[in-house]
């Protein structure tokens, strides 16, 4: 009995396995930080996701000025550029650029305070000067009048005030990334649940959420509203994961069952992650989901075999129905064959990756036919 019986395959096919799966996601681009977090990535069933960075390029565009009543264009651009001119946000970015390729002068402010998931507190020439969301105006008692809330076509509104008075607004789109389209379709096949959590205005979050097929939106979420429903949907009892690339997105990244960071994301976000994508493409995410799937079920595998073919040896063993090398043999036999079971995971080598695409997976094969 103690020659068929043994864990042996389960001991050394599971560090195989996960090596091998940790190796394979790195050779796709999916650096994972530990194998408890592949273990975990397999069994998520919710991903949470972020909008600016990770489903869209991170690169908007100020499209067009609004100014209020008695406000010409220039002084709106001339507040919000230079109170953005040390911001190091996308959107403030994009409101700067959009002031040198006009050639409008820009003064460097006095002040600056940059409030997380809100926008920016500036002075400039002596006067306070906001520009942000709604909430940042609303904290300050600035009113915005309805007029400024219509619908924009899915673009971003930007709200400017300056000496406690609104004083125009700054429309800025993005662009969505196409293989978002691709990874939120694995996604789906694979029978995930898909989150899209944003701190921009709530008909900007849906539009990105249309065009990508994500049932479930949720817009003008300041940082601490987006870790207050990480933490709910982790205390649910199911794995989540969070995918983000900003400092904002920091917090829910740490608290999520596996945070998942853009490579071109903010340091804070890839310290706080417990995956990291190298570049920026999110089918990566999904290529690696599939590979922790298919860990999950090598180790499975291993483990439920192990067990079955111990409980038949003892079975034998104890009715005389074995011998000692036969016994020996069976143990020594199936050991290898988990083994080479775990090996599957392996990456190919250089040479056969060179050849060309490598596939990490049976089920990924299929998911990413699915998307295309």
């Amino acid at each position: 009995m103690v020659i068929v019986a043994g864990a042996c395959a389960i001991a050394a096919g599971t560090p195989l396995a996960i090596l091998g799966g940790i190796g394979r996601a790195a050779r796709l681009g999916a650096i994972v930080k530990g194998g408890r977090y592949l273990e975990t990535l397999g069994r998520v069933k919710t991903v949470v996701l972020d909008k600016t960075g990770t489903l869209t390029f991170g690169r908007p565009e100020a499209q067009a000025v609004v100014p209020a009543n008695g406000v010409s264009e220039t002084e709106v651009m001339f507040a919000a550029a230079s109170a953005e001119m040390r911001s190091e946000h996308p959107i403030g970015k994009a409101i700067v650029a959009r002031a040198l390729s006009e050639r409008r002068s820009i003064r460097e402010p006095e002040r600056f305070d940059y409030r997380p998931g809100r926008g920016v507190r500036a002075v400039v020439d002596g006067a306070a000067i906001l520009v942000g969301n709604r909430a940042l105006l609303e904290e300050q008692g600035v009113g915005i009048p309805r007029a400024a809330h219509s619908d924009t076509s899915g673009a971003a509104r930007v709200f400017v005030a300056r000496a406690g008075r609104f004083i125009g607004t700054i429309l800025v789109a993005d662009t969505i990334r196409p293989e978002a389209r691709r990874a939120v379709a694995a996604l789906d096949a694979m029978g995930i649940r898909t989150i899209l959590l944003s701190g921009d205005a709530g008909s900007v979050a849906a539009g990105v959420a249309r065009a990508l097929g994500i049932g479930e939106v949720e817009g003008e979420l300041l940082p601490e509203a987006k870790l207050d429903r990480i933490r709910r949907l982790v205390a649910g009892g199911s794995a989540v994961a969070m995918v983000g690339d900003g400092i904002n997105d920091a917090p829910a990244l740490a608290e999520a069952s596996v945070g998942v960071a853009m490579g071109s994301g903010t340091e804070v976000a890839r310290e706080s992650a417990d995956v990291v994508l190298l570049g920026n493409d999110l089918a990566k995410f999904a290529d690696t989901l599939a590979i922790a799937r298919w860990t999950r079920r090598i180790i499975f595998q291993n483990f439920a075999g192990t067990m079955a073919i111990d409980a038949v040896g003892i079975a034998l063993a104890a009715g005389g129905l074995i011998n000692p090398p036969l016994a020996a043999f069976v143990h020594v036999a199936s050991e290898l064959v988990f083994i080479l079971n775990s090996a599957r995971l392996l990456p190919r080598s250089a040479r056969a990756g060179r050849a060309g695409p490598e596939i990490a997976a049976p089920e990924q094969s299929r998911i990413v036919g699915k998307a295309a």
